[in-house]
């Protein structure tokens, strides 16, 4: 009996695309909102809350709509430039109507009751509330509102209470959990759900919001709910217009990568999660499905490099006072990954109650990897640090700490075999691309030292960071001169491109050359980049996986630093035009589908695209003075 056929990420299923989802966020939580007007993820308050619309991961979850009754394809769906506002414009039989939707954001008005601060507070933060509001701007359309929460991801229904004397306002209660749903128009209850229907004619308004917030404050007119979309306008652009956007062709997609970037920043601490999402598959109908709502060490070079590049220092500034919040293990090595919040305990569970996205299951909740063994962690913070440091012109006092701490702890373990930087769940392997971390770890180290003041640990460090080094270059190498996944293989791992990118090689030097071609060439699918072939890999999982984004955006970096800027040039290119329709990543990209896989949207892949973009246009920026 033959095997049943993968399935493929174009089934037609009731699930939309996962680039089809917009994004808005309050930079405490965010939502997913589908084509046809539903938002289909939301948690709050916080991004690992548990969800109150999880539509997304099952039909029957909860979601909550604004659209033309009747109508499920909009006519256009963009975002008010400059922001991570969503606007939809919807043409029916009977007129024209544009919808607005925003996790709105204002001036703060007093101590953040919700989600408390750790970082000292902006003049700015989350109303803790969804605003959506409608304009008909031609002829007369039915507008539809259909909510029903289903908390708890999906477990328990909520008990819906009229509040007020006009019928306008409802509120949820599901345990301890209480949120209100407002409008300008009458609601009504049925079952589980409450619904309101009105039509609008030409220059008529109407609005909705869902509020968390506390003492569960609502806009209560139309007038205060544009005014909360016009504040949480003005907060956007004003950040944006903070940042250093080069005037370039890539230059749109570079904003929406910042905005995303900032969309995913939890400002109460300054962390910042690795995706909005939990369990979007990598393979469709798979297990390869994770929780990313989480801050992974891993991304913290990647971060600061592109908060720097963009002159977003108060947020770089941010994330590195987090990591020195952070509590170290027993062996004084930082974790992998921590909550938001800096808890170290992200136990994993299934929710096998729920169906997952388009039956891609297990559902997880919490991530297992949380304490894995991964030798890359150190060079990540270390390499950090030392890139703060130069930026801020000084070494706070707090992180010198960090930098013994993590030194010694790379020093002890770099020879130890780990789970690599994809978090595999086979057999430890000694990985080159964590020996090439824990060398970034000791290099880096060894230069805070210099700054520091301390030689006698710049010279103990940098001859540690030389022995790794050595021992890369004696077993990590292929007889073809090419790096290899790990010591044990001659398989092909595209985290080994970071060896160009944290200066491990020179540019000229023949061994990375190889080594970069080797993966563009032999390590991808119509030019896209794998991380690894799972046939000759042991990561613990069934099933192929989709081309890496954040690996193909390495490659672009990669080729720029060994010359071959056209062919990085025409690899950028191929990759800015699969971007979603609003300019969104998730982790991963089906060459034969043209669908994205994998949570979304993904920080990694963004912070990659800002890095590849930087080298390409800081590299056509020097042939104009040639």
């Amino acid at each position: 009996m033959s095997e049943p056929a993968a399935q493929s990420a174009a089934a037609p299923s009731p699930f939309p695309a996962i680039a089809d989802y917009a994004f808005l966020s309050n930079c405490h939580t965010g939502a997913l909102v589908a084509p046809d007007g539903s938002v289909d993820w939301l948690c709050v308050p916080r991004f690992d809350s548990p969800s109150v619309f999880a539509a997304l991961l099952d039909r029957q979850a909860g979601s909550f709509r604004l659209a033309p009754f009747g109508a499920i394809v909009p006519n256009s769906r963009t975002y008010e430039p400059g922001t991570n506002t969503l606007v939809t414009t919807w043409n029916t039989r009977g007129g024209w109507v544009v919808v607005r939707d925003a996790l709105t954001m204002g001036p703060r008005t007093g101590e953040d009751r919700v989600t408390p601060y750790t970082r000292p507070p902006a003049d700015d933060g989350a109303d803790h509330m969804l605003v959506r509001t409608v304009q008909c701007i031609e002829g007369q359309v039915e507008i539809e509102l259909y909510c029903e929460p289903v908390f708890e991801y999906g477990r328990t229904s909520a008990a819906w209470t009229l509040s007020g004397d006009d019928g306008r306002s409802a509120d949820a209660v599901a345990g301890d959990q209480k949120i209100r749903l407002q409008s300008s128009i009458r609601l009504g209850i049925e079952g589980d759900s409450v619904r309101g229907r009105h039509t609008l004619s030409t220059g008529e308004e109407m609005y909705c919001s869902l509020s968390w917030a506390d003492g569960l404050v609502s806009p209560v007119t139309i007038d205060d709910a544009n005014a909360r979309m016009t504040a949480t306008t003005r907060f956007w652009r004003t950040w944006i217009g903070r940042a250093r956007i080069p005037d370039h062709r890539w230059r749109s997609l570079i904003m929406r990568s910042a905005l995303v970037i900032k969309g995913l920043t939890y400002l109460p601490t300054g962390a910042t999660v690795a995706a909005l999402t939990t369990s979007l598959p990598e393979t469709p109908g798979g297990e390869r499905n994770w929780d990313y709502r989480y801050s992974w060490m891993r991304d913290s070079t990647f971060t600061l490099q592109a908060l720097h590049w963009l002159n977003l220092d108060w947020e770089a500034n941010e994330f590195m006072e987090f990591v020195a919040d952070l509590k170290p293990n027993d062996d004084g090595a930082l974790q992998i990954m921590y909550g938001i919040d800096g808890r170290r305990d992200l136990t994993e569970s299934t929710r096998d109650d729920l169906s997952g996205y388009a039956g891609a299951r297990p559902v997880r909740i919490g991530n297992g990897a949380f304490d894995q063994r991964q030798n890359d962690v150190f060079g990540a913070v270390l390499g950090s640090i030392l890139l703060h440091t130069r930026r801020s012109q000084r070494l706070p006092r707090r992180l010198w700490p960090i930098v013994q701490s993590q030194a010694e702890c790379a020093a002890r373990v770099w020879h130890e075999p780990d789970q690599g930087i994809w978090e595999a769940r086979g057999a430890p392997q000694h990985y080159v691309s964590s020996k090439l971390m824990s060398w970034v770890a000791l290099d880096r180290a060894a230069r805070l030292a210099e700054i520091r003041g301390a030689p006698d640990l710049t010279k103990k460090w940098q001859a540690i960071a030389n022995e790794i080094r050595a021992d890369i270059l004696d077993r990590g190498l292929t007889e073809k001169g090419v790096l290899r996944q790990h010591y044990d293989t001659d398989a092909l791992d595209a985290s080994t491109l970071l060896a160009g990118i944290v200066g491990f090689l020179p540019a000229n030097d023949e061994r990375l050359r190889n080594s970069v071609l080797a993966i563009a060439d032999n390590l991808s699918e119509q030019g896209f980049v794998l991380r690894y072939r799972t046939e000759e890999t042991d990561d613990g999982l069934s099933g192929k996986e989709g081309t890496f984004l954040i690996c193909s955006f390495w490659l672009v970096s990669a080729l720029t630093i060994i010359g071959e800027v056209q062919r990085a040039r025409d690899l950028m290119e191929r990759l800015l035009r699969i971007a979603s329709p609003l300019g969104l990543y998730a982790e991963e990209f089906d060459v034969d589908t043209g669908r994205h896989l994998g949570n979304f949207p993904q920080a990694f892949t963004h912070l990659a695209l800002i890095e590849a973009a930087s080298r390409i246009v800081y590299s056509e920026r020097l042939e104009e003075f040639t």
